[in-house]
């Protein structure tokens, strides 16, 4: 453990860059505003004292368009729908929350898109009746290919007026993808006859058209959501309230800090320039890239917060909510912590599966290499996701290298000799800098493309060689620190 002034000085130094950097963001997008109002349509905001709101993040924009439209009166509707079946039907909710699903469904996504969402879930509930994995996953992946076709795409637009209504479908139908892999997989691998009744088609319904995972997550499996949804027990009214006020309280407060970054400072608008972007001060460029990736953060603990809240009063528990990625210093930790739904479908159903760690070396090798080739085709397979993919099973294999030779008896017995612990835990915090630099650029890559990452590498790693470099590598060594405190402060915890 290091000293508590030294710690302290980490915490402190963290905290100084990121208001400084954050604050170098804040006069770029007013120094620009006009220019990018121009350029980009910057939003009149009615929050904040009437300060112009960046729009630029799709996802952000498009969620709250269609929660201040339907989807928010749906997910209250599933509460009271839910409620009222625990109190008067408790051995009917499953079915209950079925019909409502699908009519929550058909009022967003109307008869085309439902009966879409049947089509996929009934072909892939007969492929299953072979019980064989092979055709399962054959089956998954040439129905995520059909979402990409051009020519299915036309006619699904053709069923909207909007081209919102059209992305709800898409959305929707690659989250169901995950939903329905599970349940067939885990119909696969059943093998007892006295446990196959939860293996049937209504609880594949059920589980499929629960409402609030149903268009954006989290993931829940099929076993852990049949186990949970066949409790008899269930809180109070009075606990009941309980956690809906503590869950209301933070999603208000997360929703506000989200609201606040974007009329702050404008970080999707000046990464959707790139003169501009690289055209910045470093401490701009180290800002925006911290603004980005929290953002990000902020707003998934919003979108995933909701069904989460949901799920707590159904008697459900959700996947944990991300972990805030100021701590985070590796590779294996984002995924290991940041959609923890995800990593542990692609554990369970990917990774296990192909082999894992059981075959050695090149067994390891290639089934991570096969985990995040399905990742980077389930986001969309765009050319800057196989770049992003690429950088993170680099990014793990290197740190499952690494720790493998640091934990061989040759190498640990003299780290024991010739380091105090103090030492070890400075010697890792100055690895884990070089393994974050290289997080945060693989997350600049999936946010905002192969030219941002190609800027922020040639400016920080390139052109900025030895002292901007080094200056990065300070930082996110004090970074380190803090993340490695709060991790094990996390898993005592």
């Amino acid at each position: 453990m290091l000293p508590r002034w030294e710690l302290f000085f980490y915490v402190l130094a963290s905290l100084g860059f990121h208001i400084y950097s954050f604050y170098e963001v804040y006069k770029v997008s007013r120094d620009h505003e006009e220019q990018l109002d121009q350029e980009f349509d910057l939003a009149i905001g009615t929050l904040f004292g009437g300060l112009k709101k960046d729009q630029t993040d799709f996802e952000w924009s498009f969620w709250m368009e269609w929660g201040k439209q339907r989807l928010v009166w749906l997910l209250l509707g599933h509460l009271a729908v839910s409620q009222v079946a625990n109190q008067l039907a408790r051995k009917h909710r499953p079915q209950i929350l079925t019909a409502y699903g699908v009519w929550a469904c058909w009022c967003v996504l109307g008869v085309p898109g439902t009966a879409t969402i049947f089509f996929h879930t009934i072909i892939s509930f007969c492929v299953a009746q072979f019980r064989s994995m092979y055709l399962s996953w054959l089956c998954t992946l040439l129905l995520l290919f059909t979402l990409r076709l051009q020519d299915v795409e036309e006619i699904k637009r053709g069923w909207y007026k909007t081209e919102n209504e059209y992305y709800l479908l898409q959305f929707t139908l690659t989250v169901r993808c995950l939903y329905y892999t599970s349940f067939c997989l885990e119909f696969c691998w059943q093998q007892l006859p006295s446990r196959r009744t939860v293996y049937s088609l209504p609880w594949m319904m059920a589980y499929v058209f629960y409402y609030p995972v149903f268009h954006n997550g989290p993931i829940l499996s099929f076993p852990e959501f049949v186990a949970q949804m066949q409790q008899q027990e269930h809180c109070s009214m009075k606990i009941s309230l309980g956690v809906l006020a503590q869950g209301l309280a933070r999603l208000l407060g997360c929703w506000c800090l989200a609201e606040l970054m974007v009329h702050l400072m404008y970080m999707h608008a000046i990464y959707s320039s790139a003169p501009l972007l690289g055209a910045v001060s470093c401490w701009a460029l180290g800002g925006l890239a911290l603004a980005q990736v929290l953002f990000f953060y902020v707003k998934y603990l919003v979108l995933f917060g909701i069904p989460a809240l949901l799920m707590r009063l159904d008697g459900l528990t959700p996947p944990p909510l991300p972990r805030c990625v100021s701590t985070m210093f590796s590779f294996t930790g984002m995924w290991r912590y940041f959609d923890v739904g995800l990593h542990d479908f692609l554990i369970r159903y990917v990774y296990i599966p192909v082999g894992g760690s059981q075959n050695g070396l090149l067994g390891t090798l290639f089934s991570t290499a096969m985990t995040f080739t399905f990742v980077s085709y389930w986001h969309g397979g765009h050319d800057y996701l196989w770049c992003w993919a690429a950088l993170n099973w680099l990014g793990v294999t290197v740190e499952n290298g690494v720790r493998r030779l640091v934990e061989t008896p040759c190498i640990q017995d003299s780290l024991v000799q010739f380091l105090s612990p103090r030492a070890r835990r400075r010697f890792h915090a100055a690895l884990a800098s070089c393994s974050t630099s290289m997080l945060i650029l693989s997350n600049l890559v999936f946010l905002g493309g192969n030219q941002v990452g190609k800027i922020y590498w040639n400016r920080i790693f390139v052109q900025g060689w030895p002292w901007v470099t080094l200056s990065v590598l300070g930082f996110l060594y004090c970074y380190s620190h803090v993340g490695i405190a709060w991790a094990q402060t996390y898993s005592v915890n």
